[in-house]
């Protein structure tokens, strides 16, 4: 494979050995780098374009894992702190500012400096809170690249226990990391729940609950004047069912969680 592809592939910077699983040479190397391929490191090539931190991560021959490594599968994730989230067989070399996490069951990605996808919700379970692991957990798992039983199998002992009780609140069927919150923060108190549920000439509404009220959630999409006007359809049909109907951003659902609940909850104690 040509370098420049390579590294492409590689995310922008790679060490000698990912590049040589690629089908890259020594000679190919030499002539990349006078085509301007340049080498941060011993053994380490990266496109003047690449990541730093990424050429950072390569350098200290580190893996990202737990958050950092969400983007990598595409997992669910909540706005982090910074910190860069990593692996490596020595806990004192890791950069200061860095978040260590120890112990890997598989082998990592073949071309990026990233930890197996086995290991990056147990690295995140037992170091995120509540709501950050169980998004990516539930992403995962509802792709059907890992069970709960899996993971929970991997999580022995009381050291584990909070990671165990967020796998309790896992399930399938969301459509969001904000149906996925708002799904457990309802049946946390005491709401039956469904999500994703086809309601005629209304269509799928992201979550019913106690049978009536209907939740829909909003993301960024929902600001677009064609998407006002169809929600306005939607919640306007579903009224002249029976329905009722309210609505969250995703400020209510990750920053307002208990302002949300409550709400909700007024709302269903007046039809019971």
């Amino acid at each position: 494979m040509d370098v420049l592809k390579a590294l492409e592939v590689c995310g922008g910077a790679a060490r000698r050995p990912a590049l040589a699983r690629l089908g890259v040479d020594d000679a190919a190397l030499r002539r990349a780098m006078r085509a301007g391929v340049l080498q941060p490191d011993r053994g380490l090539y990266a496109l003047p374009t690449a990541p730093p931190d990424l050429v950072a991560v390569l350098r200290n021959r580190e893996l990202l894992t737990c958050s950092s490594a969400a983007a990598a599968y595409d997992l669910w994730s909540l706005p982090s702190d910074g910190r860069r989230h990593v692996y490596h067989r020595r806990q004192e070399a890791v950069l200061s500012g860095s978040v260590h996490h120890a112990g890997l069951l598989l082998p990592p990605s073949r071309f990026q400096p990233v930890a197996a996808l086995a290991d990056v919700p147990i690295h995140a379970l037992r170091c995120l809170s509540f709501a950050e692991s169980l998004v990516m957990v539930e992403s995962a798992v509802s792709r059907g690249e890992m069970t709960v039983d899996f993971l929970r199998q991997r999580l022995p002992g009381k050291r584990n226990g909070r990671a165990r009780a967020v796998l309790d609140w896992v399930d399938t069927g969301a459509d969001s990391l904000l149906e996925t919150l708002a799904r457990t923060y309802f049946r946390q108190a005491g709401i039956s729940v469904e999500a994703q549920v086809y309601l005629e000439r209304v269509g799928y509404v992201d979550l019913l609950l106690d049978g009536w009220l209907v939740v829909e959630l909003d993301g960024r999409h929902h600001a677009e004047w064609k998407q006002v006007q169809k929600d306005h359809r939607r919640n306007n049909e579903s009224a002249i069912q029976g329905y009722t109907a309210l609505r969250y951003s995703y400020a209510d659902v990750v920053h307002r969680p208990h302002e949300m609940v409550q709400q909700v909850l007024a709302v269903l104690r007046r039809r019971r």
